[in-house]
């Protein structure tokens, strides 16, 4: 059985608030159900034993449902999370101490700090608290984002950057540290096999596994497929790529 440390899961618990973001409000996936969900991968020869949560745009700047999730969840998971610029140092060290270990600027679909405010959060984030920075944006706009990235400690990119045009960018960025996480394919534009085949060439290191659960507008959901895909190309590097790369970034023994 080849253990997974899930790099990307959303929960959305109805008892805690939501906002709307265009328009789109997700159905519930609470803890319970990625247990579930996830519990189906035995029959393919996977099991998870750990994982992120990670803050979506319509949870905005709430905590009350991460912090529900991750005691929940117990051992083994931890929190990505969105905060306001404002966020103060006590309130940063709170959150590591609760599970935290990134903070998330979501600039494809709002409900983060923006651009504006990335490098000076995201490296106070880190230097109060040991957050990273993780970012959920299309590859074709980090050539203007660059410079930026490779003065923080330590980031990491969503979804294999989404998009097939940016590739390059992504690829140096690679090359100078940051990890790329090999999740959403049923969102992205581009060729799965191809992209994380050069991400591999670059750095075995760099890549993260996860599921992406509930999958929440992609336009597929997550399947086994995904993750034996992932294994299939990663080969000599499976392990690494499936749990011990992510595992590693998020501090997770």
């Amino acid at each position: 059985m080849q253990r997974v440390f899930d790099a990307h899961l959303h929960v959305v618990d109805h008892r805690f608030p939501l906002t709307d973001n265009d328009g789109f409000r997700p159905v519930e996936f609470r803890v319970a159900d990625y247990h579930r969900s996830v519990a189906d991968l035995a029959e393919a020869g996977f099991v998870v034993v750990g994982g992120a949560v990670v803050s979506g745009s319509f949870q905005g700047f709430d905590q009350t449902y991460l912090r529900d999730g991750l005691r929940r969840f117990g051992p083994g998971f931890v929190g990505v999370t969105q905060v306001p610029a404002d966020v103060t140092d006590t309130e940063l060290g709170d959150l590591a101490a609760d599970g935290v270990r990134g903070i998330r600027f979501n600039l494809r679909r709002g409900g983060s700090a923006g651009r504006e405010e990335l490098e000076t959060l995201a490296r106070r984030a880190f230097d109060v608290a040991g957050l990273h920075a993780e970012l959920y944006v299309d590859s074709r706009e980090l050539s203007g984002l660059a410079p930026v990235l490779r003065r923080l400690p330590a980031v990491s990119i969503d979804h294999l950057g989404l998009s097939d045009a940016g590739l390059d960018d992504l690829l140096r960025l690679v090359e100078d540290g940051v990890r790329v996480k090999a999740t959403g394919f049923g969102r992205v534009d581009l060729d799965v096999t191809a992209t994380v085949r050069a991400i591999l060439a670059v750095d075995p290191g760099a890549l993260l596994a996860g599921t992406d659960l509930p999958s929440t507008r992609a336009r597929r959901p997550f399947r086994a497929a995904d993750l034996q895909l992932l294994a299939d190309v990663a080969d000599e590097h499976r392990a690494a790529v499936l749990h011990d790369n992510a595992a590693a970034f998020y501090r997770v023994g």
